[in-house]
């Protein structure tokens, strides 16, 4: 599953290489034509056949590489999704059993100072922290923290 999706990136890639190193290459030769002229005008022909277009094929070279570097990043997301899809227990569909219910049950409602989450005591992301302290309710009704989405309190639990 990898190696094909890779696959389909890496010309991409190349190609936006391909295009920077020729691009680079004819600025280097306008700039060397451009050099040898006193004349502007005998200049000219020099930015038009190879300045102009070496300009374009960099900002096309960097487009390319932008581009395939972002589809070699979705590519891995797509990859660790199934990943973790494929993790869930047998017999159930994807994304119900294990998102409807939360990972924590506890009552005590903590925070961190200075996070923007509540959470129950017993969840993953607070468990075991000493800084983590209990949740000031002003914070919560003023609307300063959310609730965690892994542990789903409320604020009836308060």
């Amino acid at each position: 599953m990898r190696t094909m999706r890779l696959r389909t990136v890496h010309p991409v890639l190349w190609a936006g290489w391909a295009a920077l190193a020729a691009g680079a290459v004819l600025c280097v030769l306008g700039w060397y034509g451009v050099s040898g002229e006193r004349f502007a005008e005998r200049q000219l022909p020099y930015l038009a056949s190879c300045t102009v277009p070496g300009a374009a094929l960099i900002v096309a070279g960097s487009v390319l590489i932008t581009h395939g570097r972002g589809a070699l990043a979705a590519a891995r997301v797509e990859e660790l999704y199934g990943l973790l899809v494929a993790a869930e227990p047998e017999g159930t569909e994807p994304g119900t059993a294990s998102a409807a219910a939360p990972l924590a049950v506890s009552g005590e409602l903590l925070m961190v100072p200075g996070g923007t989450l509540w959470h129950r005591a017993d969840c993953p992301l607070v468990a075991g922290k000493a800084e983590a302290v209990p949740v000031d309710a002003k914070l919560v009704r003023g609307g300063e923290l959310s609730p965690c989405p892994i542990c789903e309190p409320t604020e009836a639990d308060d």
